[in-house]
């Protein structure tokens, strides 16, 4: 009827002002996405060719914003506030639908801590041996002291985890920027001028996204994010989520396609295989080709600096979703509330990571094979599927957006089901 307008949802009305605790969570989830994934989605993404790139530049902001927004609004949609994905999911979709997702989300996330173990084994040892001049150190020696390192920040609390991310992300940020334009003499833009076919290009695109979504994800974090969102705006909880995560694929957009299209223009197609063979990230194989020493102490120190941050957001996830699986089959609310929980927790990712770490697999096999379906399952489609089905997220029902991110979830699990094949 004339005069009628559809009423806008619920986080896309005016919410309330910017403020530090916003800036904080902003940092926090960039940190969580900048990690392995990015430092290695150059050598993936790169190996493909130029303009693949520049089409995956444009399709990974929507995509990112988009399927990141509807988990947070999944979240933000439980009838009490403050609980978390895997009391919502329950809520939702009853007890046993709500333990099949939950595991799901374990198995999203806890396959990405291991890759950070084995990540950050590799960075560290690198630098000790090519840019220290270093005898290698015992594997197990050096894998155990560093992830130990990284739990103790996570045992000692949620507030001790963001002001380590947020002292993190800031020289992170300046480096990566200033390493990016640090790289700009070095480009060789033959590659600029090489048109890849579209028969070419549109295979390239579609088994690189994996890697892309892997690269950007921040999923592991959401679920806290909304919770201390919910916390501290109350039902202002999701304008100000999709502000917040609007801010963030901005950021991650802005400061990693920079960063991988200044590595990708510095290097050849077979510098960057090489570096895949390595099972290095890029940084760790900047430095080690490069005779500038900037990039031989700054480059591993960046990787590092990354891993740390991103490994922060995604054992919150685990956390949560292996004490949501353990609540369900074993252990009371109660008891899954306590301190001795998550000591028992922490000690189950500490001896797994670290074994993990001192057996050194494929980083990005993992990323392809174990971390990418689930993620794109859990990130793109279960939340499309509760705007569908579940009441209290009927406002956000026929956006265009919606659609999107479904069909980009469809398209991500055929490409890794087709690389598996």
């Amino acid at each position: 009827m004339p005069g009628t307008s559809r009423a806008r949802p619920l986080d896309e009305a005016p919410g309330p002002a910017w403020s530090h605790h916003d800036t904080v969570w902003m940092l926090s989830l960039f940190g969580t996405a900048v990690g392995a994934g990015i430092l290695f989605l150059p050598i993936n993404a790169g190996l493909g060719g130029f303009w693949p790139l520049v089409a995956m530049a444009l399709l990974i902001g929507p995509m990112t914003y988009y399927s990141h927004r509807g988990l947070s609004r999944f979240v933000c949609s439980g009838s009490r506030p403050e609980t978390d994905i895997t009391e919502v999911v329950t809520e939702h979709f009853g007890p046993a639908g709500g333990q099949i997702i939950t595991i799901l989300y374990f198995l999203a996330i806890y396959p990405i801590v291991l890759i950070y173990g084995v990540g950050i084994t590799n960075t560290a040892g690198s630098f000790l041996v090519n840019q220290l001049g270093m005898a290698p150190l015992p594997r197990w020696l050096l894998s155990g002291v560093l992830i130990a390192g990284m739990m103790l920040v996570m045992i000692a609390g949620e507030k001790a985890m963001l002001v380590v991310t947020q002292w993190l992300v800031y020289p992170l940020v300046a480096i990566l920027i200033f390493l990016s334009l640090y790289l700009i003499p070095e480009w060789n833009l033959a590659a600029v001028r090489e048109t890849t076919p579209v028969s070419e290009a549109l295979p390239v695109i579609w088994l690189t996204l994996p890697v892309l979504i892997f690269s950007f994800n921040h999923s592991p974090a959401i679920s806290q994010f909304s919770v201390a969102l919910q916390r501290e705006y109350g039902a202002a909880a999701p304008q100000k989520a999709g502000q917040i995560l609007r801010y963030t694929a901005v950021m991650l957009v802005g400061f990693v396609m920079l960063f991988v299209f200044s590595c990708v223009l510095a290097l050849s197609p077979e510098q960057l295989a090489e570096a895949k063979q390595q099972n290095l990230p890029i940084l760790s194989y900047l430095a080690n080709v490069h005779a500038s020493p900037f990039i031989s102490y700054f480059g591993p120190l960046i990787a590092f600096t990354a891993i740390v941050s991103s490994f922060f957001g995604h054992y919150l996830g685990t956390a949560e979703g292996l004490k949501g699986i353990l609540r369900g089959f074993l252990v009371s609310d109660r008891f899954a509330a306590t301190r001795r929980m998550d000591y028992l927790i922490a000690g189950f990712v500490f001896f797994t990571t670290w074994g993990v770490a001192i057996l050194n697999p494929s980083i990005l096999g993992m990323i392809e094979t174990l971390a990418g379906p689930v993620i794109a399952a859990i990130l793109y489609l279960m939340p499309m599927y509760a705007i569908h089905k579940v009441p209290a997220l009927a406002p956000y029902r026929g956006a265009v957006s919606n659609a999107f991110v479904t069909v980009a979830g469809i398209v991500v699990i055929s490409a890794i089901f087709y690389a598996l094949v």
